[in-house]
């Protein structure tokens, strides 16, 4: 994986490549798992990863947000945002990295 942006294309063919899967299976297998996540979150339960993190649903309530250039009030409307907490592993094993980062790449 030598791209900057991962994306679902890179994702799809790191699980072809690495766990033998097809390309139809690989994409069948991570769209069931964005599914899966998803689903979870819409039914605002929390989604935790082992050595990832956890996702949670917060609800944010309805606040008066002022436009900085104008400065004019608005209310802005209650809605749900994911959250997202990086688990202690994952947020050593990055540090850890940036730690040994090269300046010439």
């Amino acid at each position: 994986m030598n791209s900057k942006v991962v994306t679902k294309a890179v994702t799809v063919n790191h699980i072809n490549e690495s766990i033998g899967l097809s390309k139809r299976e690989s994409k069948v297998f991570f769209e069931a798992m964005l599914n899966l996540v998803v689903g979870s979150l819409r039914k605002k339960n929390e989604v935790k990863i082992v050595n990832f993190g956890i996702f949670r649903v917060k609800n944010k309530n309805t606040r008066i947000g002022r436009n900085p250039k104008t400065k004019v009030e608005v209310m802005i409307s209650s809605r749900n945002v994911v959250t997202f907490k990086v688990s202690e592993f994952l947020h050593n094993s990055i540090n850890s990295n940036m730690n040994n980062f090269d300046e010439r790449s």
